[in-house]
């Protein structure tokens, strides 16, 4: 009997104090709409209208120069592709300059190697051996270069884009390294072959 009294009072206070906090909000609520209201009716509205044009303004040229921006990216490290492809791979048929340029994303891919595609093109390593740096591709070593020509440069970018936009179109199972068949590197024998491809033969 007791305990039903107790647990009777218990639930009542518990419902009293939910229902004032109800209460409670309800006041809060209704004075912050009277507030907003009265404030929404004293203030010029116009200014509203010109501080949320210019915030469409500023978000809109945010837009516009993140967009210039992030083509800016896209358009140097196309170029840093397609100027390995052509120097690397120019006299090489489609496939080879495809390649060329698997490599060099892999590249960008590999802890081993930096992480943007400028930076893997124009790497340097010390070498013990000749006691220098030297270039992760050779042409990137010499002072001058002869400039691009036209038709053979429009085949190298078209080949860096391809891979770029989509670089699963080439498979070469990982591949990082290549050399020209006339040549026999010392590293070639510490890495496993892939495949020929033209006159460049790749590992990984």
């Amino acid at each position: 009997m007791i305990k039903d009294w107790i647990y009777k009072i218990s639930s009542l206070r518990l419902w009293t104090a939910l229902g004032n906090l109800w209460l409670r909000v309800r006041y809060r609520w209704s004075n912050l709409r009277i507030r907003l209201s009265t404030f929404w009716s004293l203030t010029d509205r116009s200014l509203w209208f010109v501080f949320g044009a210019l915030g469409l303004v500023f978000a809109t040229l945010g837009l516009l120069m993140y967009s210039t921006v992030d083509d800016k990216m896209v358009n140097r490290d196309l170029t840093c592709l397609a100027l390995n492809v052509y120097y690397e791979a120019r006299g090489e048929p489609k496939k080879g300059k495809l390649a060329v340029a698997k490599v060099t994303l892999n590249r960008v891919s590999s802890r081993r190697f930096p992480n943007t595609i400028c930076d893997a093109v124009y790497e340097q390593r010390w070498d013990k051996r000749r006691r220098r740096y030297v270039g992760a591709f050779a042409w990137t070593e010499f002072d001058t270069l002869p400039p691009p020509k036209s038709r053979e440069w429009q085949k190298a970018w078209n080949a860096a884009e391809t891979v770029y936009t989509n670089p699963e179109s080439v498979e070469l199972k990982g591949a990082l390294f290549y050399h020209a068949t006339r040549i026999k590197p010392r590293w070639a024998k510490q890495k496993k072959r892939i495949k020929k491809i033209g006159r460049h033969i790749f590992y990984r």
